[in-house]
Formats: C-alpha cells, structure tokens, sequence
C-alpha cells in the first residue's frame, strides 16, 4: 500500500480510526506513530494534522497520554488508547465493514 497514496477523502475519513488501531496495538508517541501511519498508506499525512487529531482524540477520551522522560533528550508523549477508544474502534469497524460491502465485489466488471 505504501506509495500508492490515498484519495484526500478517504485519508480524512480513515485517520483518526487507523491511528486508533496502530494505537491499541501498541502505544506510542507521535513520531513514530507518524512513520507506522506511512506504513498502512497515509503517505502524505504531517505532523501538522497528526498532533491537533491527537488533541481531539484525547478531548473526546479516545486516547490519553503520559510523559516519557529518558536521560538524554527532552520528554515526549506516549499515546495510548482508553476503553471508550477501544469501545469506538470496534463500533468504526463494523461500520467500515458495512461501506466495504456496500461497494460490491472486487471481481473484473
């Protein structure tokens, strides 16, 4: 999937719950949740947009942070997902498995 690049729509709608998932499998910080989105396909996704979904994830207790402090470098946040985030990914995937089978067979037309 990596290089294909995603439509604008399709990115905007799949961010937050993808970001979700990456998140429940294993918290992370932004960085480095960044490059595993790049991984799944959202190429073009900047930090400029990751940080404030974070923000608004976490306003809706989707997600909630904690500090890491190591003893060289400043600290960063680490990302993890609550129960109300994994409650709301499960819901996302039963309605994305509904759009996928509204759009029909992948078979030659």
């Amino acid at each position: 999937m990596t290089g294909d690049g995603l439509r604008p729509e399709i990115t905007r709608a799949g961010l937050p719950l993808v970001s979700l998932a990456l998140l429940a499998e294993s918290p992370d910080h932004g960085y480095a949740l960044l490059e595993r989105l790049r991984e799944r396909g959202f190429d073009r996704v900047q930090g400029g947009t990751l940080y404030p979904l974070l923000r608004r994830l976490e306003e809706r207790g989707l997600v909630e942070h904690r500090w890491l402090h190591e003893a060289a470098g400043p600290g960063r946040k680490e990302f993890a997902v609550t129960a109300a985030g994994r409650d709301e990914l499960a819901q996302a995937r039963a309605e994305w498995e509904r759009v996928r089978d509204a759009l029909g067979p992948q078979g030659d037309a």
